[in-house]
Formats: C-alpha cells, structure tokens, sequence
C-alpha cells in the first residue's frame, strides 16, 4: 500500500490551495470526515505516540461518570434522583478506584485499564473561561486559547506544524466526526495540501462508486493537467488506498468487541490506521449527545446508555491494540461540566469543572488534579471548580509523549504545570 512518489512534488506545488470545497461537497454526510494534515518527509516511526483526541460534544456530566461518593451528602442529597450509589450498594453501585472516586457503573470495562496502571483521571479540569455557552467553549478548548477568539488555529494543528519531525503521509492526522475539528483546523504551509475528503472504511460499494463516477466527470485524473484536475487525481489515490484497507477484512485483535455505533466505529478504523502504519500521528474523534438536561437517569437511563457505548468502545480499542497500546495515548474532553445540583426536570444543567481522562501505555493509574471538594464556598456559582486547567494535561502528552516542546507555539502565553500523570518516552 504505498503512495506515488508524485504525491511530494504536487502538494508543493498545491501549497495553500486544497479541495475541500469540492469533496466536501461530492460525498455524502453518513460518512465521516477524514482530514489530511501537513506533509513531510523522514518521519521516525515508533518515536512518538499515536494521539487519540475524543471530545464529548454536548457537557458530560463528570461528576456521574467519575463519582465523588466520599463527599457524601455533598453529593447525595444535591442529586437525589440521579445520584450513583456508592460502592458495595448494589450491582448498580459506582465502582470503587480510591475509597472516595467511584466509576459509573456503566464504565466497567475501563476499571480493569485502570488496575492494569494505564488509566488516569483528571478530576475539577477544564477550560478556565467561564462561558457557558457550548460553541464558544468547544471553541476555546479547541483554539487551545481560552477566551480569545481571535485564534483560528486548532492546537492540534500548531502541534502539528512546530513539530521538529517531518512525515509524508497524508494519514498523518485524521479526524472522524460530523465536522471537522477545530483543534485540526488551522494555517497550511506551502507544503501542505489540507483536504476533506468523506470515506467509509467499510462504506457502501454502490455510494463509493457513484461518488467516483461523480469525481471522474468533473476532472480528469488519469492525467491530470492543472492543479484541480491533480487535486482530484490525489483524492482518488487515496481513496484507493482506504478501498485495499476495506477489503482487508480488518478482524479487532484480543477478542475485542467494539460496540455497533458510530464512535465504536471510529475507533475501530483508528486501530487499523495504527496497525497499517500508514504513518498516522494525530487522530480526533467526537462522541456527542452529552447535553443531559432532562430525564438523566442515573445508573440506569440515558446518561448510563451514553457512558455504557462510550465505555465499551474504549475498552474494545485498548484490548484491540494490545502490547501495541505502549505507544499509544487517548484523551479525553468535554466542553464543560454539569452543575452539581440537579435541576427539576431530573437532568444537569451547563456546569464548569469536568473529568478528563487518559488512556495508554504512558499513563500511571490514578485520580490527579486538585480536588477540593463540594463544600458551597468552594464551588464555582454552584458548578464545580475547575482547579486544573485542560492545557497542563495537553502539555505534558505533547512534551512526554509526542517529543513535541514547542508549547509556546501550541498554547500561546500558558506555562506548563505538569501533573506527573506519564512517564516520558
């Protein structure tokens, strides 16, 4: 599965110019996005880690997912009815971590990563912008630059084009999801062709060909004469590319089962990108439906449904990767957290602190941040604080993990405070 050498000498010449103003618009909308990043030359393989960035669109309610049982009534009596029973209560209990921090039960099968030491939790972080607002916050976590919204680059991006290596593969970052990431998106150098290109790992053979016939009336690619028409030529190449990957039958290793849904999907195709080694770096990936504000349930319910599919995919893509997990790290975020009184309509309204948590071969088991506690005088209007900022857990996985120490480029004005939370490579 190799590329054409000629791949090099068009995006040099593409520089700023891409196309996704044509397949964005060409391919339908059940698929995901697949973004290329900047291309280089002479990557070193092996490294670095592979980062899987997933964003729970919406407002996940981290104290229900990782719970403060060990607050007591501090919890309990501010949520009533959708409140985790503490540990040893019944089957539907929080799962015991520490004796004060429980797992939603639903999240089971991240408790055996967790006693395998490659699970950490960061409790109380999140952006320090108050906002409430989900675009403005998804905004801001994304730009990596609280509060400004003059940024237009994602830190995923500005990671990727201060990074000191260089990578010709056009698999060097991907993003899976309704819409193009905002940590992806961002300035493209004259060496960069940034592309949008929507494809299914296992699509629809009767889409995938009218997508082609669709393409081929428009440019002509078997010799493409002015850059659009090489544009095009480079988008089926690559897709051609994605169709030998499809048609390997991709079989999850381990006994892995990833869940039958979209973000069980994405992290299916994120392993086998990982073990094609086609030169994948950087993957992002969206979970939504987080925006509980009526009828949440608690152990039960519509919470414990979206915590039970996102819990079963991570679990399926750790078991999947297997020794191959030493070089991998996954994070994850959300907008906001939810407030920690719950609201009359059995749900959670738009809080601030949140749960983060950190997945991978790098990663020491363990809950990390300052946590302080639910006490009133020590909430934020009601909403838990954040007391760690999201930036010092990005910081340490690009410093630790991705061999990347350009943070002043990557978050502008912010200084490292690391957690200890890795072991570096």
């Amino acid at each position: 599965m190799t590329m054409m050498t000629s791949r090099r000498n068009l995006l040099k010449g593409m520089g700023h110019l891409g196309v996704a103003g044509v397949s964005s618009a060409l391919f339908p909308s059940w698929m995901p996005k697949l973004v290329f990043s900047p291309v280089r030359q002479n990557n070193a393989p092996g490294q670095r880690d592979v980062l899987v960035a997933i964003f729970q669109r919406g407002g996940m309610d981290g104290l229900n997912a990782v719970v403060p049982f060990g607050e007591g009534g501090l919890y309990y009596d501010r949520r009533r009815t959708i409140a985790i029973p503490e540990p040893g209560v019944s089957e539907l209990s929080a799962i015991d971590l520490d004796g004060h921090f429980g797992l939603h039960p639903a999240l089971a099968p991240l408790k055996n990563i967790w006693d395998a030491n490659h699970l950490a939790i960061i409790h109380g972080a999140g952006s320090p912008d108050p906002t409430r607002s989900h675009f403005d916050a998804m905004e801001y976590m994304e730009r990596g630059t609280p509060g400004v919204r003059s940024t237009t680059a994602g830190w995923i991006n500005r990671h990727l084009l201060s990074a000191s290596w260089q990578n010709d593969s056009p698999f060097r970052a991907v993003g899976i999801g309704a819409m193009v990431q905002g940590s992806l998106r961002g300035p493209v150098s004259a060496l960069a062709m940034r592309s949008i290109v929507d494809f299914h790992l296992q699509g629809r053979e009767d889409q995938i060909a009218q997508i082609q016939s669709t393409l081929s009336s428009l440019y002509n690619v078997d010799a493409p004469s002015d850059m659009m028409s090489a544009a095009a030529g480079e988008v089926f190449e690559t897709v051609d590319l994605l169709s030998q990957m499809a048609n390997l039958e991709y079989t999850p290793a381990n006994g892995a089962e990833y869940p039958e849904s979209d973000f069980g999907m994405a992290l299916r195709q994120v392993a086998q990108l990982i073990k094609s080694d086609v030169g994948l770096e950087v993957a992002a990936v969206d979970i939504g439906g987080w925006d509980t504000h009526e009828n949440q349930g608690g152990a039960e319910g519509e919470f414990a449904y979206l915590l039970g599919n996102f819990g079963a995919a991570l679990g399926a893509f750790y078991t999947d990767m297997g020794d191959a997990m030493s070089g991998v790290t996954v994070v994850t975020m959300s907008e906001f957290g939810r407030r920690v009184q719950e609201n009359a309509s059995s749900g959670t309204d738009h809080g601030h602190g949140n749960v983060m948590m950190v997945m991978g071969g790098g990663a020491s088991s363990g809950v990390y941040g300052r946590w302080i506690g639910l006490e009133e005088d020590n909430l934020d209007e009601g909403d838990l604080a954040v007391t760690t900022d999201y930036r010092d857990v990005l910081t340490e996985i690009l410093a630790k993990r991705l061999g990347n120490n350009a943070l002043d480029q990557i978050f502008p004005g912010y200084a490292l405070n690391p957690l200890n939370i890795f072991q570096a490579r």
